[in-house]
């Protein structure tokens, strides 16, 4: 039996957390305080994801860059390949929020869009 140690980012609590596998199949998790806990630690041996933030340029705008991010969870390993989507981005005032920047960063399906407004 194989034995995963996280710390679960589902809440504030930072729970440590085991999950017990066994031939790629889930046993048990423990150490969790809240459902949430049980959910990360399932996904994150399973299929981890997370949100990525960055920020990209503005043209015209009162600041020169607006915060954005993706607009659900991709794979980890399209991390990169979001950040990658965003080289060379410009966008030009007004930004207003949950604008989207990219329709679908990196092919994941998942659009990034901004975080902030920019007049």
């Amino acid at each position: 039996m194989e034995k995963r140690e996280l710390i679960c980012i589902g809440c504030p609590l930072g729970c440590p957390v085991t999950v017990s596998m066994e031939g790629g199949s889930i046993l048990g998790v423990e150490g969790n305080t809240c459902k949430r806990g049980d959910d990360y630690a399932r996904k994150e041996v399973t299929n981890p994801t997370r949100i990525v933030t960055s920020t990209v340029m503005v043209e015209g705008g009162t600041d020169a860059m607006v915060s954005v991010k993706t607009e659900t969870d991709v794979p980890k390993e399209k991390i990169f390949d979001c950040i990658r989507a965003l080289k060379g981005i410009v966008v030009k005032a007004p930004v207003h929020i949950g604008d989207v920047i990219v329709a679908n960063a990196a092919e994941t399906g998942v659009a990034i869009i901004a975080t902030s407004d920019v007049k």
